[in-house]
């Protein structure tokens, strides 16, 4: 005897809808609802006392990558519009009707139709892990119980502006150095495919034998020349694929992070961030009130480097033993006496998230510091490097004709 089995129904979509009616004393009004059909839409309103008279589904045109900077820009718009006492609904209408990025103004639409239909505010995050971390959520989980969210949207808004401004600090440091190596190499990429060539056919007609720098130059122009195809398409290759391998494989960004760390200028920077992020992540949580064991599951990878993640996980493992986060932190030999003393003051004296928020402070400046030498520090040596670089290949050139000079 057959059966019928029933099939699953499907999940409705749900778009955002724009609608004009008149309530029930005849006033015009306008609004947006999240809803899976137009049906829905007038039932709804319908029961609120509103009779639709225009409606229409709400497209958004294809806007930019939702970037760090834009999230910390709302967080710091939604935590200004709940201190002063605005609806958190119409927080999130204003909000997403002022950003100049369609795709934040369609996340922040889906989040906002989420909260209407009764999910908590951190669970309707939760559901977009690729804007909102775990670190991001269990704040706003704790603010809604305790009922202080709007304090800890506060809190959250100013760490997500300490950290954002670390990393566009390191990659200010970073960027200059790479720009300037990456136009060196096609400058000299230029020299060598069109400019050596021309040099060559004019000392053909010399008869006379080169020096030795022109012979050498001269020999790598008609290797790159041959094997262009090769040479860049096995660089861009090999950048690709380690940028993948770096991206995808956790052995391989524990192997990059350890070098990075261990980077003889550079090193020391990105070791002073990472501890910046680390203590200051671990003070906004620790400060929210969430449990210290439960505040270490967000401080490893909220610190961004995977060193420090494993470390963090050793930690947070000795600490729910019994062990103090003082020694804890000891025992990974990646923090400077510096820091665990200030972490041992504060937890003697009740005021952990204090010394950690002052740990994190000290660190920002000394990274601050750290950034400005070494710009000014690496752009001598840059121009050293393009110095010799382009002024060896010109002189290369140019010793025949000083030679022919000389004897006539």
């Amino acid at each position: 005897m057959a059966t019928n089995i029933a099939k699953p129904n499907k999940p409705i979509k749900e778009v955002i809808y724009a609608w004009e009616g008149k309530d029930k004393f005849g006033k015009t009004v306008t609004g947006e609802l999240r809803a899976g059909g137009e049906a829905i839409v007038n039932a709804t309103l319908r029961r609120q006392g509103i009779l639709v008279t225009k409606l229409k589904k709400k497209s958004y045109s294809s806007g930019k990558k939702i970037t760090d900077a834009d999230i910390t820009l709302f967080t710091r718009q939604l935590a200004t519009m709940m201190k002063a006492g605005v609806p958190l609904l119409q927080s999130f209408d204003i909000v997403a009707k002022g950003n100049a990025n369609p795709s934040v103004s369609k996340l922040l639409q889906d989040i906002r139709g989420d909260v209407e239909t009764g999910t908590s505010l951190n669970q309707a995050f939760r559901k977009f892990p690729l804007y909102f971390d775990p670190l991001f959520c269990n704040l706003v989980g704790a603010g809604e119980q305790a009922g202080i969210l709007e304090d800890l949207l506060t809190r959250l808004a100013i760490y997500k502006e300490k950290t954002l401004a670390i990393k566009k600090k390191i990659k200010s440091a970073l960027t200059y150095p790479v720009s300037i190596l990456a136009v060196a190499f096609i400058v000299t990429a230029v020299i060598m495919i069109w400019v050596v060539p021309a040099f060559k056919q004019v000392f053909t007609s010399f008869g006379a034998d080169l020096p030795a720098p022109t012979l050498i130059v001269m020999g790598i122009s008609d290797f790159v020349v041959s094997y262009w195809y090769l040479i860049f398409g096995g660089l861009f290759g090999a950048l690709y694929f380690f940028f993948q391998t770096w991206k995808r494989s956790l052995q391989m960004q524990r192997t990059m992070d350890r070098l990075l760390l261990q980077t003889p200028i550079f090193g020391d920077v990105i070791r002073k961030a990472t501890i910046a992020r680390w203590t200051r992540t671990l003070a906004t949580m620790f400060a929210a009130g969430v449990p210290l064991v439960e505040s270490l599951d967000s401080v490893g990878g909220a610190s961004g480097n995977a060193v420090y993640l494993d470390a963090t996980i050793k930690i947070q493992t000795e600490v729910s033993t019994g062990t103090s986060l003082t020694v804890a932190m000891q025992n990974t030999n990646l923090f400077p006496a510096m820091v665990t003393q200030m972490v041992a003051i504060g937890e003697e004296s009740g005021a952990l998230d204090s010394m950690l928020g002052k740990v994190a402070d000290f660190y920002e400046e000394e990274v601050d510091e750290a950034v400005a030498s070494l710009s000014s520090l690496m752009e001598p040596m840059i121009m050293v490097i393009l110095g010799v670089l382009i002024g060896g290949l010109v002189v290369a050139l140019y010793l025949p004709i000083f030679k022919l000079g000389s004897v006539v």
